[in-house]
């Protein structure tokens, strides 16, 4: 890999340019706002004595949301996971099965536990769960009421996985357990079916039909509802595998890559009568692809459905593949089930034992079409289940589990590519805005704890917001969408996160509450309010272009006008804060635009407008905005003056008479001084001769009896409090007559006392400037500013007092934290190499 990350995006870029696709600035997005974690309003959190909190169930309407953790099994109030009113299993490995995984060499930190993987609603009464139970699977069927564990418990190797680490999809379709994993330490992957009456798995010779796979999610599409067919219900699977077949890799066709995957099976399979016994005799797979290189790593996928299930689409988020490991990029796709469909019923591929690969296979098919499910066609001719169908299908099947097709995704083109982010989840809500269409709304998590909200506007991709949910990086491992609370939950290594689908008053303008496009949030006349379905009158809101809706000037609010006075030569700072990454600042002196380059001692930042050497032209009223999607919203308004140079007062020459006279009294000071200096020396010799001869004296003679003759001047602090320190106690003595004590008593010596070293005495700081002799830079800290967009400076134009807590932070410090924050808005596409 040479040319580093910044050659790698390039070269995607002009690959994605060359197969038709928008302009790559329109491929990524920036979020419009950014909420750091000390921002967050609304949040509640949820946490126990484990970990992973990575498997959850919201059962909406009874209001609770179970989670499968490590160990424990949790049941939560779904309106307010923090309420305490939850209820808890304890299901640990036991302590003979963790020192049996040790003995196999697993991690007694990660791996010899049971971290529970699967948790669906088995019938109206009981929960089905499965664990890893430190590498010996076991499932549990609980009951729901009493929510304990049962006596008796199943084995778990056909339908959990061993390992917590492998991927596993599972759902529970009308009592049958369908699940996707690698099941023991030397099995394949493989799709299985439990808890029917007729158990069913993929097939292994004479082809794997699963080479090395790696589930990520399984969906349900009842497809039998309405069908003119009488067609089948189909389980879809998502996962990535290595490939067979020649990729169509930009980079290196040489090399085997993993792809990703989907594939199905019906619902009511039952397997061949001699040939595929208790085998898929409907499994399919094809390709997936994102239309990105390399893009190849599926990590989430998502479906749904406008209340059929022809209208379904599958969201799916992809990273860049192990080989690029020099930087972080995401891509997020949609698919049609029209397009899955079509890829089904295209050509199959063969695998040719002399090439060892998979081509296009173009022989005869048999009929009815292998890999398909029994429909009103086949039971016309006589198929009425999957056992009754011929072995030429059968047999077509075994050896023909890949389609030719790609399934591509709609418009032939990602939704979003997003450079320095890895998405993790996905989660997907409709909602229905007031220009009554119905707009996706797209929550995906990331791998260092954050949450993008995204609008899917026609073919493009809004990131409303990014929101930082744990404090800690952690990749965020589970998202589900509650409608009736209005709740997102996010599961990760250390706890639940609830957080509402949309914090509506965050937006204070009408102009904030348009711009951020948001379908959950509308304009009201006053502030900015969540939607209801009962009341939507009066409502502003444009997702569609953003921008219209706000009249008469409501977008823009009253401001208070602020004075800044500064001496001639200073530097001044105008602050103007931009709540918008997507908004660009615009700066009026008395209604024309600064522009900020080129013009004389003006530099426009994202933090402000920097006036240096100051002259008295720059006076007058200075106006911040913020203009995005055509529209200026008033953020920040200046008073500046420009005081001139005090003058300087004028001298004058002294006459000769003047100046002899001054050398004569230069003259009689400098004998005044040297008499001063002798007679004082002189004192000081006789003091110091007669106390040299007390100490000689002193302890020879004692007349009458020892008292304490010294006195110890002690100060305490200004609110004339000290601790008084004694053997037997410790109490607090308060002097209300002042911060000076005369004690009488003997001074403590070296022997009986340390010494104390006095306090350095420290000047009093000069009293502040008036507000109207500020110039708006004395008055921040050593905050790093980014001006003009592409160089920094550190602004200090006043010294801060020694107390203040400013200081505790040093530059270093300061500048990683300015950078973590500046990270994740990416406001400047390309900055100076001398920036940091």
């Amino acid at each position: 890999m040479s040319g580093g990350p910044a050659h790698l995006l390039t070269t995607l870029f002009m690959a994605a340019a060359a197969m038709g696709y928008r302009h790559a600035s329109d491929l990524d997005a920036t979020p419009r706002t950014t909420v750091t974690f000390d921002e967050l309003s609304g949040v509640r959190r949820f946490n126990a004595h484990t970990l992973n909190y990575s498997t959850l169930l919201l059962e909406d309407e009874r209001g609770i949301l179970y989670v499968g953790a490590r160990g424990a099994i949790f049941a939560l109030n779904s309106s307010d996971v923090a309420d305490g009113s939850h209820h808890t299993i304890h299901w640990e490995a036991s302590p003979e099965k963790q020192m049996d995984c040790l003995q196999k060499g697993k991690n007694n930190k990660t791996e010899c536990f049971n971290h529970v993987r699967f948790l669906q609603r088995l019938n109206s009464t009981h929960l089905y769960a499965c664990g890893t139970y430190a590498f010996h699977p076991l499932c549990a069927t609980i009951d729901a009421n009493r929510f304990v564990l049962p006596s008796h418990f199943e084995e778990g190797k056909e339908k959990c996985p061993y390992d917590p680490a492998r991927g596993y999809t599972g759902l529970i379709v009308d009592g049958g357990l369908y699940t996707a994993t690698r099941y023991e330490f030397r099995s394949l992957p493989d799709i299985r079916r439990n808890l029917h009456q007729r158990p069913l798995k993929t097939e292994e010779s004479p082809l794997h039909w699963l080479n090395d796979a790696e589930f990520v999610t399984s969906v349900l599409v009842r497809e039998s509802k309405d069908s003119p067919v009488g067609d089948d219900d189909k389980i879809y699977y998502f996962f990535m595998e290595r490939a067979g077949e020649e990729t169509t890799s930009f980079f290196d066709k040489s090399q085997v890559a993993r792809v990703a995957r989907v594939a199905r099976v019906c619902k009511s399979d039952v397997g061949g009568k001699k040939i595929l016994q208790r085998k898929w005799t409907s499994f399919m797979k094809a390709r997936l692809v994102c239309y990105i290189p390399y893009y190849e790593v599926l990590r989430s996928v998502c479906s749904l459905d406008g209340g059929g299930w022809a209208s379904t689409v599958f969201y799916a988020t992809f990273t860049l593949s192990a080989q690029w490991r020099t930087m972080e990029a995401s891509a997020v796709c949609r698919y049609n089930i029209s397009a899955v469909q079509r890829a089904f019923e295209g050509p199959y591929m063969e695998y040719q034992d002399w090439a060892r690969k998979w081509s296009r296979y173009d022989g005869a098919v048999p009929e009815p079409r292998p890999g398909s499910c029994i429909t009103d066609h086949s039971r016309r001719k006589g198929y009425n289940s999957s056992q009754d169908l011929p072995n030429s299908v059968l047999d077509f099947v075994k050896l023909h589990p890949l389609m030719f097709e790609e399934v591509k995704p709609a418009g032939e083109e990602p939704l979003l590519v997003k450079k320095n982010v890895a998405y993790s989840q996905l989660a997907v809500d409709r909602v229905q805005a007031l220009d009554g269409c119905s707009y996706d709304v797209l929550f995906m998590g990331t791998g260092d704890g954050w949450i993008h909200k995204a609008v899917v506007v026609n073919s493009v991709i809004h990131i409303v917001e990014e929101v930082q949910v744990f404090r800690d990086l952690q990749p965020v491992e589970s998202l589900v969408i509650s409608r009736i609370q209005r709740s997102l939950y996010v599961g990760a290594a250390s706890g639940i996160v609830q957080m509402p689908l949309a914090s509506c008053a965050r937006y204070t303008s009408c102009y904030d509450c348009i711009l951020a496009r948001d379908p959950y949030c509308a304009w009201d006349g006053r502030a900015c309010r969540t939607i209801t379905t009962t009341d939507r009158t009066g409502l502003v809101q444009d997702i569609q272009s953003g921008n219209k809706g706000c009249w008469s000037g409501s977008g823009r609010g009253s401001l208070p006008w602020k004075n800044r006075t500064v001496l001639q030569g200073d530097d001044v700072l105008l602050p103007c804060d931009q709540r918008s990454n997507l908004a660009r600042a615009v700066w009026l002196l008395n209604g024309s635009e600064v522009l900020g380059t080129g013009q004389d001692r003006l530099r426009v930042g994202v933090d402000g407008l920097l006036v240096t050497d100051t002259l008295p032209q720059h006076s007058g009223e200075y106006r911040c905005y913020g203009e995005e999607q055509g529209l200026r919203t008033l953020l920040a308004a200046y008073s500046l003056t420009v005081l001139p140079e005090l003058p300087r007062s004028p001298t004058v020459a002294p006459s000769p008479h003047a100046a002899s006279q001054a050398t004569n009294d230069m003259k009689v000071a400098y004998i005044s001084a040297i008499v001063t200096l002798v007679v004082l020396c002189t004192v000081l010799s006789i003091i110091l001769l007669y106390m040299s001869c007390l100490e000689k004296r002193k302890g020879k003679y004692v007349l009458g009896e020892p008292r304490p003759a010294s006195v110890e001047l002690q100060t305490v602090s200004a609110n004339c409090l000290r601790k008084g320190h004694r053997e037997e106690e410790e109490e607090e003595l308060t002097y209300p007559d002042g911060c000076l004590r005369i004690i009488p008593g003997e001074a403590p010596t070296a022997a009986t006392s340390p010494v104390k070293e006095l306090p350095v005495a420290v000047p009093p700081l000069p009293p502040p400037l008036p507000a109207e002799l500020t110039n708006g830079v004395g008055a921040l800290p050593n905050v790093l500013r980014k001006m003009n967009g592409n160089s920094y400076m550190l602004l200090q134009q006043q010294e801060e007092p020694l107390a203040s807590p400013l200081y505790s932070a040093s530059f270093t410090e300061e500048l990683s934290k300015i950078l973590e924050k500046r990270k994740h808005t990416q406001l400047v596409e390309k900055l100076d190499e001398s920036s940091v």
